[in-house]
């Protein structure tokens, strides 16, 4: 059943192009070159596919109406299987080789982290649709303008967690939760800013469980969680990884609440855990008020893409782009 409930954190549909130069013109001869990265192949493809193909799609329509200053835009897109090495080794080639002019992503927050220092240092526009970590934008402007050249169109971990932590104590009144979260910037870097919130209202964390990304088996994690009694568990993860959760946590018995982030507003879950995410409440960016460009977005997106749904970090390409 697809009746996983959303919280309203903050709304990102501005949907307004905006184009910046880094250190070089990312031209050549009537083209200015965009890159993209983020996973294009691999177990969380489903994030990189929808955030390339919405900037594409804002490619294609800012070229039909004329491209920028009489130019056409070129999106090269690179796969960095969301990897910090393959990340690094996608913008070497968009940097150096195919002298882009900006870049959208990367999609994962690690990734983010160590290319936003590159950007920093080259000159060139990076503006990610998905890195939530809140130092991906606090990188030192080390370029020989000083200036800083790495934004986002998500909000930040920082924000998230601590509407997480509010919302799961006062809201939904919980006193005590489990978490179980992967060893990376992003399911970290929530799992333990919602835990300092948390607790700082008076709730307890009463197991804190940890895993990798692309690790199949949480029964060991979920059996301890299961033993500490929580109200509630919290799992900012990857929708992978929390498909897995989800349904081994039905098979061990452990009948509780399952909160989320806002990775978990890929509309994959519904297809890798169909029948395990009816009531799951997650946390992520919605639209603050009605508006007639997310759908007409929305509705090019499924025409150009066989019917398909953009999640929240698609829209935010599509703005990035």
């Amino acid at each position: 059943m697809r009746k996983a409930i959303a919280l309203l954190l903050v709304a990102f549909v501005c949907l307004a192009g905006v184009v910046a130069g880094g250190s070089g013109e990312g031209g050549s001869g009537d083209t200015y070159k965009i890159g993209f990265i983020g996973p294009l192949t691999g177990d969380n493809a489903n994030y990189g596919i929808r955030c390339s193909n919405a900037a594409r799609l804002a490619i294609d329509e800012i070229n039909a109406a004329g491209g920028i200053d009489g130019k056409q835009l070129e999106l090269i897109a690179e796969d960095s299987e969301g990897t910090v090495d393959k990340a690094l080794a996608s913008y070497e080639k968009l940097a150096y080789m195919d002298e882009v002019c900006a870049i959208i992503g990367p999609v994962f927050t690690s990734p983010a982290l160590a290319v936003a220092q590159r950007c920093q240092e080259d000159g060139i526009v990076m503006v990610s649709p998905s890195a939530t970590h809140k130092d991906v934008t606090a990188q030192p402007a080390t370029n020989p303008d000083g200036l800083n050249y790495v934004f986002r169109t998500v909000p930040s971990d920082a924000l998230q967690s601590e509407v997480a932590g509010h919302y799961f104590y006062e809201v939904l009144g919980y006193r005590n939760l489990a978490s179980l979260y992967a060893m990376n910037d992003y399911s970290q870097g929530l799992a333990l800013g919602m835990k300092e919130t948390f607790e700082a209202l008076g709730g307890k964390v009463v197991a804190e469980e940890t895993c990798m990304v692309g690790d199949k088996d949480f029964r060991t994690q979920l059996t301890q969680i299961k033993a500490a009694n929580p109200e509630a568990v919290y799992i900012p993860n990857y929708t992978v990884e929390d498909a897995q959760i989800l349904e081994q946590a039905a098979q061990l018995g452990l009948n509780v609440r399952f909160l989320s982030s806002d990775g978990f507003s890929d509309p994959e879950i519904y297809n890798l855990a169909p029948d395990f995410t009816d009531g799951v409440i997650y946390v992520g960016p919605a639209q603050a008020e009605a508006s007639s460009l997310l759908a007409d977005f929305q509705a090019a997106y499924a025409a150009a893409y066989n019917g398909d749904a953009p999640d929240s970090f698609a829209t935010n390409s599509y703005d990035a782009t």
